[in-house]
């Protein structure tokens, strides 16, 4: 007994020992540091509080300008620290302060006055439970479809003779015109190699804004890391947009890796470069400097459009999408459609749910641009982005199907337009927002609110597009590839 003991003591004392012997660390954006009285603390404690300043803004306007434009509370030995690209983009101009500070705070509360002036989580939870319903409902109708009225359709066809099936109609009815390849595909295979690029970006960026990598407290990594998730994920905006494009039939590869690369980012940078010659006219320091530009310029030459064109060679390399079922050589005459199974009412429609899950979230994020105001909540936006993909998925799912029960077999546009349709709403609550909530005033600050608007309505565009699609895209191999076919 006493050997049995002992050698559980030591057992234990061993894996106490080990794991005493582990060193710990922080999180980036997350490690404090201690400050004290002189002569009170260790080697790792500081004595001297650095205050720093930042930009001036105002409610009436859109431009910033930096502390010390207008010559007043100016440090004498004033030095800038080093800024990261997140914070050159946003105008974030940091100074020293002449302010000495003897009283920082404990660590644990020193965003106590930050976290007290903004809306309280209640709004948050109401956004999410909002958002909880809508998808309940949608899950609720793509569950009857998917375990009654499908399963019932393939059993069905599945017995009756080929004879028979002819004179039925339905989604099946179209089973050799819904591959058929769309129109403009050139155009559409670009879009979905962006929108992946753009999801993957936002996905990662949400995900370490939650673990806390991207901390409020360090101004200006949330854009960092943004910009340079894009920047390396030219590869699988690439691939897909070659896959695709092979599977469309297209030949003119070189066209779709040029477009690839130059379409989406050459619309935005064209926008940013003249909201910034506004800035730089109207002497602001959110002016983006001309090494800056550069400096964008060369991650977007020297590194984004090699990495497309090696995914675009990968997906080019790689077979066509094998379909499940034949392609007719002859198209197949659509019948005459309802109003609510036409192009358009189906499309204005298909966006409205998805925008209601993100209104609450797009009023606070707007705030965080325009009404400076800190945004610290990613939790609840990483799980609105969570809600988001599975609304867009679901609303475009059902309203496919309904359309290729009315035998309207056209769905590849039709699908990513349906859960893009959001980017519209999204831009016609920005204008309300404009209107409502700011107090903006002079032709430059409008001019700059709505053109960086429409950069955010493209990526917004092209992202909830891109999930539409896929959702769909997955959806009709699925269904088309159960059914008997002769």
């Amino acid at each position: 007994m006493k050997r049995r003991i002992h050698f559980s003591f030591v057992l234990v004392y061993s894996l106490v020992s080990y794991f005493c012997l582990c060193s710990a660390f922080y999180l980036p954006g997350l490690a404090p540091v201690s400050f004290c009285e002189d002569g009170k603390g260790g080697d790792d404690c500081q004595t001297v509080i650095q205050l720093f300043v930042n930009r001036l803004d105002s409610v009436e306007s859109v431009l910033p300008y930096e502390y010390d434009v207008f010559d007043f509370c100016k440090d004498d030995k004033e030095k800038r620290p080093s800024e990261n690209l997140g914070q050159v983009l946003f105008g974030e101009r940091i100074e020293s302060s002449p302010y000495k500070e003897d009283n920082s705070i404990k660590w644990a509360s020193r965003w106590d006055y930050i976290l007290v002036s903004m809306p309280h989580t209640n709004i948050q939870w109401f956004s999410i439970m909002n958002s909880l319903v809508i998808v309940l409902f949608l899950s609720g109708m793509v569950a009857m479809i998917m375990l009654r009225t499908l399963h019932k359709d393939i059993a069905r066809y599945n017995q009756v003779d080929q004879e028979d099936a002819q004179e039925e109609s339905g989604w099946k009815q179209v089973h050799g015109d819904v591959f058929r390849p769309p129109r403009k595909g050139m155009l559409l295979s670009v879009f979905l190699g962006q929108g992946t690029q753009i999801f993957i970006m936002t996905f990662i960026t949400l995900f370490l804004a939650c673990l806390g990598f991207l901390s409020p407290a360090n101004r200006g990594a949330l854009m960092t890391c943004a910009v340079v998730l894009w920047v390396l994920l030219g590869t699988p905006a690439g691939y897909v947009s070659a896959r695709l494009y092979k599977t469309f039939g297209g030949e003119k590869w070189k066209t779709n890796v040029l477009l690839t690369a130059l379409l989406c980012p050459g619309i935005v940078f064209a926008d940013f470069f003249l909201m910034n010659l506004i800035l730089w006219v109207e002497g602001s320091s959110a002016a983006i400097p001309f090494g800056t530009l550069v400096a964008i310029l060369a991650l977007w030459f020297g590194i984004s459009v090699p990495l497309t064109f090696i995914g675009a060679y990968f997906g080019f390399k790689k077979a066509a999408i094998e379909q499940p079922v034949r392609t007719n050589q002859i198209p197949r005459q659509i019948p005459e459609q309802s109003f609510f199974t036409k192009p358009i009412p189906g499309i204005v429609m298909g966006g409205i749910l998805p925008f209601g899950c993100i209104f609450i979230q797009l009023f606070f994020i707007l705030n965080s641009i325009w009404s400076h105001q800190m945004y610290y909540m990613f939790g609840f936006l990483f799980l609105v982005f969570i809600i988001l993909l599975i609304t867009c998925s679901e609303a475009t799912i059902l309203l496919c199907y309904f359309h290729l029960c009315a035998e309207d077999y056209h769905w590849w546009w039709r699908s990513f337009l349906t859960s893009g349709f959001t980017a519209v709403y999204l831009f016609i609550y920005a204008v309300h927002y404009f209107f409502s909530k700011l107090q903006i005033i002079g032709a430059a600050s409008t001019i700059l609110y709505f053109g960086y608007t429409m950069i955010m309505v493209l990526i917004f565009f092209l992202f909830t597009g891109t999930i539409g699609f896929f959702a769909c895209f997955w959806f009709v191999n699925k269904i088309y590839s159960v059914v008997k076919v002769d």
